[in-house]
């Protein structure tokens, strides 16, 4: 059994029209909703040994606030693919990564991490496909199960995706 944690990073803020899209920070909104989401994780025993995350800042500043809530000593490693990349080289991302690693999580953007969540959900909680078919929302996780051999194996339809968690459900 794999576990997959698909992640959208925290709320990022418009507060400074000028900056790059890439260079965006966290909103009070997002810096309140990464470490309660991380709190759920802990809780549930869905602790990452690996995260790849996009180096855009928003994902940076998401991780730096849920890796202590998690343990800390969890590697990240970031990718500009993972910025720039739809669904199909997310997939490619994730195929790549050691077949040792048994839960892993990747943060990203969406429309692309939206995207690769629905095609890998070949079924799973009735209310949370449906939830994740109506929308992908910052600081969410879509929580997703295989039965594979190894990330090479991941197949569209190919997962079961037990929960979406959503920081509105945990306030």
């Amino acid at each position: 059994m794999r576990t997959l944690l698909l992640m959208r990073h925290a709320k990022s803020s418009w507060d400074q029209p000028e900056l790059a899209d890439f260079d965006r920070p966290l909103a009070a909104r997002g810096r309140e909703a990464a470490p309660l989401v991380a709190r759920y994780l802990a809780d549930h025993r869905l602790i990452p040994e690996l995260v790849l995350g996009s180096p855009a800042q928003r994902v940076r500043e998401t991780w730096q606030l849920m890796a202590p809530v998690l343990g800390g000593e969890i590697t990240c490693k970031t990718s500009r693919s993972l910025y720039e990349g739809g669904p199909g080289r997310l997939l490619e991302t994730l195929r790549r990564v050691d077949g040792a690693v048994r839960m892993l999580m990747l943060i990203g953007h969406n429309p692309a991490l939206g995207a690769l969540a629905q095609s890998l959900a070949g079924d799973g909680s009735k209310k949370a496909l449906e939830r994740l078919r109506a929308k992908f929302p910052t600081a969410a996780v879509a929580v997703l199960a295989f039965e594979a051999e190894g990330w090479a194996d991941l197949a569209p339809g190919g997962g079961r995706l037990q929960e979406l968690v959503r920081p509105k459900d945990l306030r």
